[in-house]
């Protein structure tokens, strides 16, 4: 009986050593695969330098769905499809920002108006700017202070943290509340210091919010080096700017994710992949979301030039609207829910085409450590990091259903100098980095398939 055991277990060792070892040659041949072959770097150059940045709503931003189609198509998906989504139309239009010394002429600032923002209408809006440092300063200011000013929200982007979307997500509340406080005490608009870890002077964009029966004001971004010198005069003399915009939301119209599948051969439970199609209406939109598009792709094609055979559906989404609404991801939930499709998994890539460092996984304890088991798969390929608890943007109304959710980590020390400006181009990504990220998602797209 002893012996008869001790042959058993000896067996279920080296089946799990086998199916260890099997795992171990397909990540392997997934990254040779995508290192050599991939097909994302020369996709992401086309959509960048063809097409350019795709705000939504924009007649770039069809285009590139068009675009996305094609490439889901060539990458062998057997079903592709568009998913109607109706989105928030905001444009730019030209701007200014002037600022000058009670003895000094107007000098121009280097600024973006905030998504989302109302202009000026075409006309010039002036007045005395004041700074605060912080929320809690400015809810200290009686509403006679700010009454007809322009309030300069000077936060910096905390170099503190060694994980920059954490600085990221401590500075975003002054991007999305200052038009909105400004407001509340008559102020005439907002400048804010842009979400950036660079010390340079390129402004940020990004969504601003308004809230319910308060005043529509303005709100712009100067980058770090306006920011400090803008305080520095401020500490010695009064200064006055003045916005001329022409911003604005022009309504709503019908527009389209787009999503493309390889259908499952035991049975058509979904697992997700995807990223956002749109961008910012500055840069070319490369590392947001340019590389998620791309990456998402590279995964599907990489499935079937593989030849492996999907337990599930694997399905590409090129959410929508993303930037500044969210609609693509709310539309895609609903539909999931109506339709009563069952999802196994979603995973999103929306924090930049760098090396891939991690996984974060928003879902209960079970999965999360039976992910974990997988981590040493993992370890070679410079991924390592699986202790995040959070998911992709687009993702959370499948999150809200229960469904197990995640998303790419890449290196972030160099993704918030770019992130929403003129700067996130082509010529930012580095060809090994991005592809890295497409094959660490692949061979965890791999194990989901093959174990759940």
């Amino acid at each position: 009986m002893k012996k008869i055991l001790g042959t058993t277990l000896l067996l279920l060792g080296v089946a799990v050593l086998g199916q260890t070892k099997e795992d171990s040659v397909q990540f392997n041949r997934i990254s040779t695969e995508i290192l050599n072959n991939g097909k994302g770097y020369n996709e992401l150059r086309e959509l960048t330098k063809n097409i350019g940045h795709r705000l939504s709503g924009s007649e770039a931003y069809e285009k590139s769905v068009k675009w996305a189609a094609q490439k889901l198509k060539d990458a062998g998906a057997d079903k592709v499809w568009l998913q109607e989504v109706m989105i928030p139309v905001w444009e730019r239009g030209k701007e200014s920002l002037h600022i000058k010394t009670s003895n000094g002429s107007w000098k121009n600032l280097k600024m973006l108006s905030l998504g989302n923002s109302e202009g000026t209408g075409g006309k010039d809006i002036s007045g005395e700017i004041i700074m605060v440092k912080s929320i809690e300063e400015y809810n200290a200011l009686p509403s006679e202070k700010v009454k007809d000013k322009i309030v300069f929200f000077n936060y910096p982007f905390s170099q503190s943290f060694i994980e920059t979307f954490k600085g990221y997500s401590d500075a975003a509340k002054y991007r999305v509340t200052a038009a909105a406080l400004t407001a509340k005490k008559g102020g005439k608009f907002a400048i804010i210091r842009s979400l950036s870890s660079a010390f340079d002077d390129v402004p940020h964009t990004g969504a601003m919010r308004y809230e319910d029966n308060v005043s529509k004001v303005p709100a712009v971004a100067v980058g770090n080096t306006t920011a400090d010198e803008l305080e520095t005069l401020l500490k010695n003399q009064k200064i006055t700017a003045k916005l001329n915009s022409n911003c604005g939301m022009k309504g709503e119209k019908l527009s389209h994710s787009v999503i493309g599948e390889i259908t499952g051969k035991k049975d058509q439970s979904v697992i997700v992949v995807g990223g956002h199609l749109d961008s910012w209406d500055v840069g070319e939109g490369a590392h947001d979301d340019g590389a998620g598009i791309v990456q998402s792709i590279e995964v599907l094609r990489t499935f079937k030039k593989l030849g492996i055979q999907n337990n599930h559906t694997i399905r590409v989404v090129c959410f929508a609207n993303e930037e500044n609404g969210v609609k693509g991801g709310a539309q895609y939930g609903k539909a999931v829910k109506e339709n009563n499709e069952k999802h196994l998994f979603a995973i999103e890539s929306d924090a930049g085409g760098f090396a891939p460092r991690g996984i974060a996984l928003d879902m209960d304890d079970t999965k999360r450590n039976q992910i974990k088991g997988w981590s040493k798969l993992f370890l070679p390929y410079g991924v390592y990091n699986f202790n995040e608890r959070f998911s992709g943007t687009d993702l959370y109304p499948l999150h809200d259903m229960g469904i197990p959710a995640a998303e790419l980590m890449p290196d972030s020390q160099r993704y918030f100098d770019i992130h929403h400006t003129e700067e996130d181009t082509f010529e930012k990504v580095n060809r090994r980095e991005l592809l890295l990220g497409a094959a660490a998602m692949t061979q965890m797209i791999y194990m989901i398939d093959k174990n759940w």
